[in-house]
């Protein structure tokens, strides 16, 4: 008797990732009678609904997400079983979903996707720019790019580099309302602030007589997107503890200036790459992750403070 198990689990893999039947059946190049019938198929096996169906799209049930993500798992251990022992592991190929926050995203992975895509033809990128932290589970993430202290212990990760954020303001807003020489001036200031789950990077860290201490910050803004917030400081709305990857270049063509430098405090904290333990061996995983590892290692905006001060 032919078995169709695995190939049920393709297709509804594929339909819950395409968003429906007719956009799967032009993903795997089947008609959609078959993608439908292979649906029809595996629930009649099951004995339950995968997929809530209407005019509009389908939609997973309660059964459908926990057989997703098995599915999910049982292909990936294919794909590693298989490419442990075939020599097409190098030339890596499959989806991979990728999720970075919004500004990082685009200011420092966007650029290098290019030359990723060029090198692994036959891989699919999927990248979702979001400031919110993504659940990998639940929101189907294969690697996601996190900044600051790791909170989820049971994520691996690798560090691509360490994370500095500098206070910094447009030059048309210290013109407008001075420069704060200490961080108690700052209360004079209007600070632009992260609104949710972000809203602890409000405290600003500080030395003072070699003593840490951090300041509360305090405005008339708060966003939960780091991207408007920068956009708000280069527009010289107000103070911004910027990161470095968009602080440094701002500040080296003139746009931004750095605030408060004498009491500035090291943040010890890092970039990192992190995906569910049972997909580390992944090739298509652990060939992005590398790639990111390399890229990072010499953090580029860092590169360029080098070639700066070299050409002075």
């Amino acid at each position: 008797m032919k078995d169709n198990r695995l190939l049920e689990m393709r297709v509804f893999k594929v339909v819950v990732d395409a968003g429906g039947f007719t956009a799967a059946a032009h993903v795997l190049g089947l008609s959609q009678p078959f993608v439908s019938q292979a649906i029809t198929s595996l629930e009649a096996r099951l004995g339950v609904r995968l997929l809530h169906r209407s005019t509009r799209g389908s939609r997973l049930t309660e059964e459908g997400e926990r057989f997703l993500a098995s599915c999910n798992r049982i292909l990936d251990e294919i794909e590693q079983a298989e490419a442990e022992v075939s020599a097409a592991r190098l030339q890596t190929s499959g989806d991979l979903r990728i999720s970075a926050p919004i500004a990082f995203g685009l200011d420092q992975i966007v650029p290098r996707l290019p030359v990723f895509l060029a090198d692994h033809p036959r891989m699919v990128l999927h990248l979702a720019l979001s400031d919110a932290v993504s659940n990998l589970i639940e929101d189907n993430v294969d690697v996601a790019i996190r900044m600051g202290r790791l909170v989820d212990s049971s994520l691996k990760s690798r560090k691509l580099c360490d994370l500095q954020r500098i206070v910094v303001a447009a030059p048309g807003y210290l013109q407008a309302h001075g420069t704060p020489r200490k961080p108690e001036d700052l209360r004079d200031h209007n600070c632009l602030m992260w609104e949710g789950p972000l809203d602890h990077l409000n405290r600003w860290p500080f030395l003072k007589n070699g003593e840490s201490q951090t300041w509360l910050a305090r405005g008339n803004f708060r966003s939960t997107s780091g991207q408007t917030l920068f956009e708000l400081c280069m527009a010289g709305v107000g103070v911004m503890r910027l990161a470095e990857h968009l602080a440094l270049p701002a500040i080296r063509s003139g746009l931004l200036v750095p605030l408060l430098e004498d009491h500035q405090a090291r943040d010890n904290t890092a970039i990192h790459a992190v995906f569910l333990p049972e997909r580390e061996l992944l090739p298509r995983i652990r060939t992005f992750v590398d790639y990111l590892v390399e890229v990072f290692k010499q953090p580029p905006w860092l590169s360029e403070v080098a070639i700066h001060q070299r050409s002075q």
